[in-house]
């Protein structure tokens, strides 16, 4: 069984060029699928010997160690995609996962800040303390373009095309797309950049990473997140607030300001229409409470 996963895995890398991030997700799943296979059939199970009764007992398991059925609806993701490979290789005869059913998805909302509460957040990192232009460069972008972590510390100077007012992203999937970078975004890059210091070991020019720690080499998405934090702590916002939030605040507020779905679903780089239309529910509801709290006869 682990030399099928591991050769799924080198296929996904080799073939189908799929992110570091993606074989690293998959790999996290079918490992406690094999470790569930393991202890209820015994040490290194055959692949061809796993049963569509084995893999539902093992989402039963997962419910009963009370995973998120958004986790256990990936990690079926994960297995059928194993097995579907497994079957074209020749090295199962039948897709022990094709009778297996999605759970029905928990609908959670997902948690924005008010403009206001944005500008708060903004304001926080100080110019003069150390790093505190890199900070606030980075929140704006964040917000300004509604990108995600992973695409923010990926940019490169060469990404940026300041004529335009555009950065190019490299999204999930390794799919790419133009962002806009509004004003107040554009002076907070530019002024980061006037203080950046590469380290002698990072690529310069058009490779140079638009955003580096204390060492001069290029942030990661963790360091973003206890950034983050800080200000969270020092401004009093909700203990929810994640770097995520501001691509939800961003989504949120061009909806609730009449932007197109459609449009939305491009900037954010949503593949699918329905990934995007969590945002519509949102802004219903915020609609719903405004109603409701400045209406007469509301209630």
């Amino acid at each position: 069984m682990r030399t099928a996963v591991s050769r799924y895995l080198r296929y996904l890398r080799v073939e189908r060029n799929a992110a570091d991030l993606t074989i690293k997700s998959y790999r996290e799943d079918l490992t406690t699928l094999v470790d569930y296979l393991e202890a209820s059939l015994g040490a290194d199970p055959r692949i061809e010997g796993v049963t569509p009764l084995v893999l539902r007992s093992y989402l039963a398991a997962l419910q009963e160690a009370a995973y998120a059925r958004s986790s256990i609806a990936r990690k079926l993701a994960s297995l059928r995609s194993l097995f579907r490979f497994a079957q074209r290789e020749g090295l199962v005869v039948a897709n022990p996962a094709k009778p297996l059913r999605n759970p029905r998805r928990e609908r959670k909302l997902p948690h924005f800040l008010t403009t206001a509460e944005v500008g708060r957040l903004l304001a926080a990192p100080r110019p003069g303390a150390p790093f505190g232009s890199r900070d606030r460069a980075i929140l704006e972008t964040i917000y300004s373009a509604g990108l995600r972590v992973s695409e923010v510390v990926g940019m490169n100077d060469g990404d940026l095309d300041w004529n335009e007012g555009l950065v190019r992203i490299r999204g999930k999937g390794r799919r790419e797309r133009f962002a806009p970078i509004g004003s107040h975004a554009a002076r907070a890059l530019r002024s980061w950049l006037a203080r950046r210091h590469l380290s002698e070991g990072e690529p310069q020019g058009a490779s140079a990473p638009v955003f580096v720690n204390r060492f001069g080499t290029r942030l990661t998405t963790r360091s973003v997140a206890r950034m983050l934090d800080k200000y969270i702590a020092e401004t009093g916002l909700d203990a929810r607030t994640s770097p995520h939030t501001l691509r939800h605040s961003f989504a949120t507020h061009l909806l609730d300001a009449g932007a197109d779905i459609r449009g939305v679903q491009e900037l954010l780089g949503h593949k699918s229409l329905v990934t995007t239309q969590v945002y519509t529910h949102l802004s219903t509801v915020s609609l719903r409470q405004a109603y409701e709290k400045a209406h007469p006869r509301a209630r």
